[in-house]
């Protein structure tokens, strides 16, 4: 296997030649920093989102979930402190009017241009309800899940049987107007949360705030990433959010830089709340979909030596292939009829059939089948399934794996269970 050197420019080329992350508004001189994901990106995101579901609503018995609505009243927001102190410092050049956050490293690339002074800026993306844009009817997209889950608090308390310590758990799309978006799908102005609002009774908070970091650690690890890419960075007290106490984020190391992947906050009791004998406390992990998703693609790339270039040439191409963990690849099983003949295909149907009540399962004709297995390769398949003439005869298939590309001869009808099997190892 040749030394894999993972560039943000070989994530951005592979996830949009195989479906993964596709610009958005393309056809219309897109949109910049937004992006819509293929459907080799939303069977991705998707295994993410269930894998933390899985894991942290569905697997306990202290954790709910909820769905609250994008839009709240703006009281809300005045309530938490955010139309008041969810800003950066924007400064812009006088002369090309290029703007960028006062408190990043990008600006001082730029030394020598005159600036404005600092000046904050609101990252909440506003909006008005009704007919009218005036200021009763001002309404913000939100820019965190956090809220819908503090409002609700009282309702999850009045319908379920819940005591301290206890959380409410919530994925769901946020919206931030970032000053200088960028790097692929790092930072954008559309994105998906998974947090949790854990309410613990105040004095137990140290406790149990250091007990969910290394529950997030354990997470990352579990979903596959590579403990070497991981580290933690503790907030200084003098940039901790508005709402905090105390702020971790384990960072991942990017191909452009360490930064952000998930982050963990003490936001005691902060938001507002009111009738009840003590105001519990809050421990707050988030993990930000996109980053994990793209944390996955840079731990799954991989390059192998492939075929040689030419019949006359001994040089050997590089090959591409995505190695996820079978729980988050897009798809478990790609079926292939070794040709387009009408019995292979329509044998191929049939097996797919089989596959697919169990697995996320795709079915390719097109092209040679030595691209075909090619493509899977790229796209992290971890088992393909052919469909050759001589299964005609024998009712069997050959499973070929994605990580050895060993080849095994299988019955038809033992398919699923052996692909269960192998799932499992």
């Amino acid at each position: 296997m040749l030394k894999t050197e993972v560039t943000l420019e070989k994530i951005v080329n592979l996830a949009k030649r195989r479906g993964f992350v596709f610009p958005g508004s393309e056809i219309y001189g897109g949109l910049a920093n937004t992006w819509d994901y293929g459907p080799q990106g939303v069977e991705l995101k998707n295994n993410i989102k269930n894998f933390w579901w899985q894991r942290f609503v569905r697997s306990r018995f202290d954790i709910v979930g909820l769905d609250s609505g994008i839009l709240m009243n703006a009281k809300v927001w005045e309530a938490s402190g955010h139309i008041e102190s969810f800003t950066d410092p924007l400064i812009e050049c006088k002369v090309c009017h290029e703007r960028f956050r006062a408190d990043k490293e990008d600006f001082k690339e730029h030394a020598h241009r005159e600036w404005t002074e600092p000046q904050n800026f609101q990252m909440m993306f506003k909006t008005f309800m009704g007919p009218v844009e005036e200021k009763a009817s001002t309404v913000y997209l939100r820019p965190e899940t956090a809220q819908g889950m503090f409002v609700n608090y009282k309702n999850v308390l009045d319908t379920e049987t819940m005591k301290v310590p206890f959380g409410i758990a919530q994925i769901g799309k946020s919206f931030r107007n970032e000053i200088t978006a960028g790097s692929f799908i790092f930072r954008v102005l559309e994105f998906e949360i998974a947090e949790l609002e854990y309410f613990v009774k105040p004095g137990e908070d140290d406790r149990i705030f250091d007990e969910w970091l290394e529950e997030q650690m354990a997470f990352l690890l579990d979903l596959g990433l590579k403990k070497e890419n991981l580290r933690l960075y503790e907030h200084p007290k003098n940039s901790l959010a508005h709402y905090s106490k105390r702020t971790v984020d384990i960072e991942y190391k990017f191909p452009f830089v360490w930064e952000e992947l998930t982050g963990l906050a003490n936001r005691t009791d902060y938001d507002p709340a009111s009738g009840e004998v003590y105001v519990p406390f809050v421990i707050e992990p988030t993990f930000g979909i996109e980053r994990l998703m793209l944390a996955v693609m840079c731990d799954a790339y991989t390059e192998i030596e492939g075929g040689r270039t030419t019949t006359t040439d001994s040089t050997k191409e590089v090959e591409m292939m995505m190695k996820f963990k079978y729980h988050l690849a897009p798809y478990k099983v790609a079926v292939l009829p070794l040709s387009k003949k009408d019995e292979l295909v329509r044998v191929s149907r049939e097996v797919f059939n089989k596959l697919s009540k169990h697995f996320a399962t795709s079915h390719h004709t097109s092209q040679s089948i030595g691209r075909r297995y090619r493509r899977e390769d790229e796209i992290g398949t971890p088992f393909c399934v052919t469909v050759d003439f001589e299964t005609l005869n024998d009712q069997a298939v050959t499973i070929r794996d994605r990580d050895t590309m060993t080849q095994e001869r299988v019955a038809i009808d033992e398919v699923v269970e052996v692909i269960k099997e192998k799932l499992q190892n």
